[in-house]
């Protein structure tokens, strides 16, 4: 499996990938899944999750420069041009390889976070699903998530914004990460990052994480303490209705408390009567064995 975050802000964009495919008992793959493409007017950079071998076949179209409909990544005139070839790549490995797959009982299974720009565009950033389709971040939705998601969604919900500075969305993701690889043996170090600045067309932010990092090593011992102090922070809930603001036992006000069932009266007269037949029919039959 996989996590990869991209996030589209006003001064530029974040990449965030780790490089496990699998983990087994005795068995852990590492792959790369951040491809990068780069002339002198654009820059643009592809991260991947699902089938490594639909996703390798994917990105060898584009790293070839392939036309699809007459296009590809270095001769279209906008990013949004350019999720359309990523969209094409993906559609052209199915129609190669589906039947064989789907004969093997193995799904289609890919998701792509392509991202960049052209110059004289801003940045865009795109999810590209594993039918070729896709959707463009917005300001009101700046960030993708593809693999495991759930674990590092959180923080960038009550953290992130379009306005957020490119270092406090880098530490942002950074947490996102950490929080992931904490929950999930699936996803793993080493880690691409990629901070692009708009205009600037080229990777000048671009590092590989391990677990030698000084910056991560701190992010990953700070956030478990400072996690672990709010959370002792906090107080225990109270059961005392003399405690202004502050008991939980105040019910809902539109449900109220959970009804609890008890057992009506004929239930129990019925049960007290089965108990009491019973005896009689046991004495009869050993009064005729006895005849």
């Amino acid at each position: 499996m996989t996590y990869c975050v991209g996030l589209c802000l006003k001064d530029g964009l974040v990449f965030l990938s780790d490089t496990r495919t699998n983990a087994g008992v005795d068995q852990i793959g590492t792959f790369r899944k951040m491809s990068l493409f780069q002339s002198s007017d654009r820059f643009f950079a592809l991260m991947s999750a699902g089938n490594l071998a639909i996703t390798q076949a994917i990105k060898e179209i584009l790293l070839q420069g392939q036309l699809l409909n007459c296009k590809n990544l270095w001769n279209i005139k906008n990013a949004h041009d350019a999720a359309v070839v990523v969209g094409d790549a993906v559609k052209q490995v199915y129609e190669r390889d589906h039947a064989a797959l789907e004969k093997a009982g193995i799904d289609f299974n890919c998701n792509l976070i392509f991202g960049g720009q052209i110059k004289g565009e801003r940045p865009r950033l795109f999810n590209i699903y594993s039918a070729g389709n896709f959707i463009e971040a917005t300001p009101e939705t700046c960030y993708f998530q593809i693999g495991e998601s759930k674990y590092g969604k959180p923080i960038l919900d009550r953290v992130l914004g379009f306005d957020t500075s490119l270092d406090l969305a880098t530490k942002c993701a950074l947490i996102s990460m950490d929080s992931t690889l904490n929950s999930n043996i699936s996803v793993g170090l080493p880690l691409d990052l990629l901070v692009y600045e708009k205009n600037s067309l080229k990777p000048n932010k671009l590092v590989t994480l391990d677990e030698s990092n000084p910056y991560f090593q701190m992010i990953h011992q700070l956030w478990g303490e400072k996690l672990r102090s709010a959370f002792n922070s906090i107080a225990e809930p109270t059961w005392s209705t003399s405690t202004p603001g502050g008991s939980i036992s105040a019910p809902a006000k539109k449900m109220g408390l959970v009804p609890i069932n008890k057992p009506s009266l004929s239930m129990t007269k019925g049960k007290k009567s089965v108990k009491a037949i019973a005896p009689a029919k046991k004495k009869k039959a050993a009064v005729k064995a006895k005849a």
